[in-house]
């Protein structure tokens, strides 16, 4: 369309950088396009009250609401969610478009912008857009006017048919590309002890069964859950979180079970719980050790009959909901002490999943490492470098009792004082674990000489274990077993046995 041509569709361009702005709006103007701006999410969404553009070039970068959620936003507004978004973005990476397509997008323009790009997928999607408002003008009228508009509807048809092919080819490897990108894509590791998680995750989710994950603070165990939520057929109804530990033990039940009006002091309406907000899908019971022990017996009914009465209420609720509870407590010895019923510890034990601790994952420290410098990177704008060796040995030696999420907060708190791109330790790590890294290091130099090769280590361990295992008759769990004798978990000693191969 050349710039004496009129054009009656209208474009909202959104970026915070005006020299971005000025360009793209150039082009639009020469184009015959009515334009309109914004700078930022929120300024898109005001915008958006007043004037109903045909179409959006929305920036994946913007301050405060990121593009991405811009776009879930204008699509969850019955107002403005046909309205076509192109995003534009300098990211690459196959996993942004994914998010893009998913949130609502319909195509992508890569920075810097080329004139010619641009003004052809901005008139594609108009173009697009015209089409499916004449399919829908005409549709309303087809029983009047099929004679006439027959030569018309099969013109319009053809070009939609053949838009369709295009994208439903597009489609297809956006969806192998959400495949990949949902497969567990927030549980990093490469380790056999956290890939024996993921086999467990893909064995268990698809069923309706109850899952007890354990595991140390920070390990991840919503991260498991949620992963269990979406492999699972429910991935389309809620996943309702519940932190059994933050409740007030007073109103646990009705957090729980919903109340009504009146049911007790401060009761001024009537409110659904977590139950009922989870019927169809998914509730995740953290911390699952701290339930109160009254609430319990409740609980287990649930667990039984699928049902509860809510707080002040005389019916009875049902309710399909799928349970994952996870606890950092033995919950085997909570039972022991009275404070957990044994009932409901062996009905929600159906499947236990442990998360092994982050100290016990090897390799998969600098990995989750490196993953988070790259969130880091993105988050903060700027460039951070790849983990060097010496900062790898560095994040080795210590034993991370925080786990994933200690980890976490290390690697932002030394990008933010980052230099010259390279993540600083230095001030990132706690100073007890600088201390005793340095000791570790001092120890190591002085005794040098003494060190032993891997193989050694293996074949004392090795015959370590085979000791243990022939003086409890090759029992490997349970109070009597040779993992109790070596003070090592079951599960790890079962996968050092394997990895050893270590036979009766």
């Amino acid at each position: 369309m050349t710039a004496s041509q009129s054009n009656s569709d209208s474009v909202l361009v959104v970026d915070d950088v005006p020299l971005n702005l000025e360009v793209i709006v150039d082009y639009l103007i020469e184009a015959g396009y009515e334009t309109y701006v914004a700078t930022s999410g929120e300024e898109t969404l005001e915008q958006l009250e007043l004037v109903k553009p045909d179409l959006i070039l929305l920036d994946v970068m913007l301050p405060g609401i990121d593009g991405f959620e811009t776009c879930r936003q204008i699509k969850r507004n019955q107002a403005t969610k046909d309205i076509p978004i192109i995003f534009m973005t300098a990211l690459a990476e196959v996993s942004n478009k994914v998010i893009g397509f998913q949130a609502g997008g319909v195509d992508y323009v890569t920075k810097p912008i080329q004139r010619e790009e641009i003004m052809a997928r901005v008139n594609t999607h108009l173009s697009m857009r015209k089409i499916q408002k004449q399919l829908h003008d005409a549709n309303e009228n087809l029983e009047k006017r099929v004679s006439e508009r027959t030569a018309q509807l099969n013109s319009a048809l053809k070009k939609v048919e053949q838009l369709k092919i295009k994208l439903q080819a597009e489609n297809a490897y956006l969806q192998e590309e959400i495949k990949a990108e949902l497969n567990f894509n927030e549980i990093i590791g490469q380790s056999e002890s956290i890939q024996n998680v993921l086999r467990d995750i893909q064995k268990v989710a698809p069923t309706d069964t109850t899952v007890l994950v354990l595991g140390e603070t920070g390990t991840g165990k919503e991260v498991i859950a949620r992963a269990l939520h979406t492999a699972s057929s429910r991935n389309t109804k809620p996943f309702i979180k519940v932190n059994c530990a933050a409740i007030p033990a007073n109103l646990v039940e009705s957090e729980f079970f919903g109340h009504e009006k009146g049911a007790f002091t401060g009761a001024s309406a009537k409110r659904d719980g977590r139950f009922t907000l989870a019927d169809s899908g998914t509730i995740f019971l953290d911390e699952i050790g701290e339930l109160p022990l009254d609430l319990q017996s409740k609980l287990l009914r649930v667990l039984q009959e699928g049902e509860f009465d809510p707080v002040g209420s005389s019916q009875t609720k049902k309710v399909d909901v799928r349970v994952i509870a996870a606890t950092n407590r033995n919950l085997q010895q909570v039972v022991e002490e009275g404070e957990f019923r044994e009932d409901l510890y062996y009905r929600l034990s159906v499947f236990p999943i442990e998360i092994p601790p982050l100290r016990d994952r090897g390799e998969d420290v600098i990995l989750l490492a490196s993953y988070f410098a790259q969130q880091c990177a993105q988050k903060m704008r700027k460039e951070i470098a790849p983990i060097t060796k010496s900062l790898a040995n560095r994040l080795f030696e210590y034993d991370w009792p925080g786990n994933i999420r200690e980890l976490q907060n290390v690697v932002e708190r030394a990008a933010i004082t980052a230099n010259n791109g390279h993540l600083n330790l230095d001030r990132a790590l706690p100073e007890t674990a600088k201390i005793g890294i340095k000791k570790k290091l001092n120890k190591e130099e002085k005794e040098i000489s003494k060190v032993l090769t891997i193989q050694e280590i293996h074949e004392i361990e090795r015959e370590n274990i085979i000791k243990a295992l022939n003086y409890t008759n090759w029992k490997v769990a349970g109070d009597t077993g040779a993992a109790a004798l070596l003070q090592m978990k079951p599960t790890t000693l079962s996968s050092r046995i394997k990895a050893l191969g270590i036979k009766k």
